[in-house]
């Protein structure tokens, strides 16, 4: 294993003597500059701030390699070079050397406020001098926006000494320098959190040894590509895989607890770090890495907790709650959580997170407030549809629903809201024209044909369209009241659709598009196609075009039977 040094350090202590290669491109930082600042002045009391690696190979005693971190390094040299020259006695500990031009670090070292209006230097200097010069001239720029310099100095000095820190990455002597340099910076994010955490347990430093390492080396490649399987890491959370360049972050962050708004982008190896730190024995940290994969893993495999755990996952019910509910990582616990406990514990959770406080069907999509509740009871009554068929076959797709923007439509829409232009009139005009054909195209000739009429007149204005939309609504919608329209009786989880005339059309039309959807193998929520082909509805209520009452109550009928263990959870009385 390769012998690594990996520690947090503070700016302030960094010292020794940096030599920049030939194989890395000058300085070339412009408005990071301010950012940096920016971030340093704007670190919460409290808090700290760490900048990512600095990685070096140790050359000779304090002389160090600089194979990544040449742009921060130098920044912060500038910064600290700026506020000397303020006559405040801070010190610079570290010196940075070039190979590709060795007038550099002179350059460097002496560089001074009177060069930023020195035109004819400015003209003479190189291209890494030159970006160099523009930089201390944003620093100054920046100190002198401050009421006080001075004191915006001595703020920042004391932030570097004490709060702001890089993570020091000191590889191997014999590491191939160039080779490593490519790795971290063409095409690629340098240093994850979860590559720090593996040189962490990769280090000869630690005191795991050697056959120890082998065997997290190889254990780490399993878990990784298990989580390439998006089936599995669908399941477990509900965070963009892309965004992930090594999977396997997602235990750490897990482990570490980290919450969805820690802005510490190195949180969880700090975590680690000091986990390992105060650990006697650092092999039982990676088992129990191990075990938390495992138990997910577990919990994936098992139908009946894949179905449950992922629907409170997917419903922003978080991972830790579960896994507290668990006591998987509790190893000083004498706590014993049978399954059957766990599987209550579980059901409670659901049950809880559809306690709306209001009969369900009481929901109103209308009412911003009710929205994602509508939201939410459609996706349980989903994922338990499946999950109580009791088949290891069937399982609702987690990531085949993560990946798609889906939204609450209206099984059947009365209104034709949204719609302001003439080719989407049209469109909704053609649609409806194919399902009142469908019906009885001898009783609505005189209404098709006005329909033709418009589709040809490329001047039909709002009031016309929504006069012809009404006769067109009439017929293919059940007499009676309306006041169903918005409740969660008429309401379907879709894919969000851009196609606003979809949106707004009666149950035919869409009907009809679901059947296209599914002759195509396409995924579908299961409810929401047996909603549009009619399952629910008894036959001798079954009408084919409409959605009508009976449908309404046969849909919610349905929904109180599949929910009927969640609704007794919490003794909610659920009418018709």
């Amino acid at each position: 294993m390769k012998n690594i040094n990996l520690e947090p350090k503070l700016a302030g202590n960094i010292e020794g003597e940096f030599y920049i290669p030939s194989y890395q491109r000058g300085y070339r930082w412009k408005e990071e500059v301010k950012r940096l600042l920016d971030d340093f002045e704007e670190i919460d009391e409290g808090k700290n701030y760490c900048l990512q690696p600095i990685v070096v190979k140790n050359i000779c005693e304090k002389r160090y390699e600089l194979i990544d971190g040449q742009q921060r390094l130098t920044t912060i040299y500038l910064i600290i070079k700026y506020m000397k020259q303020l006559g405040l006695p801070f010190q610079i500990n570290f010196s940075i050397d070039y190979q590709i031009r060795k007038d550099s670090r002179n350059f460097l070292e002496n560089i001074t406020v009177h060069d930023l209006e020195d035109v004819a230097k400015i003209n003479k200097c190189f291209i890494d001098e030159f970006f160099m010069i523009e930089a201390f001239k944003t620093i100054s720029t920046w100190f002198k926006s401050k009421k006080d310099e001075a004191l915006a100095a001595f703020n920042l000095y004391k932030k570097l000494n004490e709060k702001i820190s890089v993570i020091w990455y000191e590889v191997d002597s014999d590491e191939d320098s160039t080779s490593l340099f490519t790795r971290l910076n063409i095409g690629r994010i340098p240093l994850t959190n979860a590559e720090l955490v593996k040189a962490l347990f990769l280090s000869q430093n630690n005191d795991i040894g050697e056959r120890k390492q082998l065997e997290i080396a190889t254990q780490w490649d399993f878990i990784e590509k298990e989580l390439q399987d998006d089936n599995f890491w669908y399941f477990i959370t509900n965070e963009d895989a892309q965004t992930y360049p090594t999977r396997i972050e997602l235990i750490f962050n897990i482990m570490a607890k980290k919450q969805k708004d820690e802005r510490e982008k190195f949180f969880t190896f700090f975590y680690f770090c000091d986990l390992i730190k105060k650990s006697k024995n650092k092999s039982n940290i990676w088992t129990t890495i191990q075990r938390c994969f495992q138990k997910l893993k577990e919990w994936y495999e098992n139908n009946n907790l894949y179905h449950k755990i992922g629907y409170l996952i997917s419903s922003d019910i978080g991972l830790q709650i579960i896994i507290d509910k668990s006591t998987i990582f509790d190893e000083a616990s004498n706590a014993i959580v049978t399954k059957t406990k766990f599987q209550e514990s579980l059901d409670e959770l659901i049950a809880k997170s559809i306690d709306f406080k209001k009969d369900y069907c009481e929901l109103n999509y209308s009412n911003p407030n009710d929205y994602n509740d509508i939201k939410k009871i459609l996706l349980l009554f989903n994922v338990e549809t499946i999950r109580q068929k009791n088949d290891d076959s069937m399982r609702f797709s987690f990531s085949k629903h993560k990946k798609q923007n889906w939204s609450l439509e209206h099984i059947h829409a009365q209104v034709s809201e949204g719609l302001s232009k003439n080719e989407q009139w049209i469109e909704w005009l053609q649609l409806h024209k194919k399902s009142l054909l469908s019906i009885d195209a001898n009783e609505n000739t005189n209404l098709i044909q006005e329909i033709e009429l418009a589709e040809k007149n490329d001047k039909l204005t709002g009031e016309q369209f929504s006069l012809l939309s009404q006769k067109i609504i009439k017929i293919l919608s059940e007499e009676g009241s309306t006041d169903y329209l918005h409740t969660l009786s008429n309401m379907a989880l879709l894919e969000q659709s851009k196609n606003s005339a979809l949106s707004n059309s009666t149950f035919d039309v869409k009907r009809n598009k679901i059947i296209e959807i599914d002759k195509t193998g396409e995924y579908l929520p299961i409810c929401t196609r047996m909603v549009f082909l009619k399952y629910y509805t008894p036959s001798e209520f079954n009408q084919l075009h409409f959605w009508g009452e009976n449908d309404r109550k046969a849909y919610i009928s349905e929904m109180n039977k599949v929910l009927k263990n969640y609704l007794s959870i919490i003794n909610k009385k659920i009418t018709i």
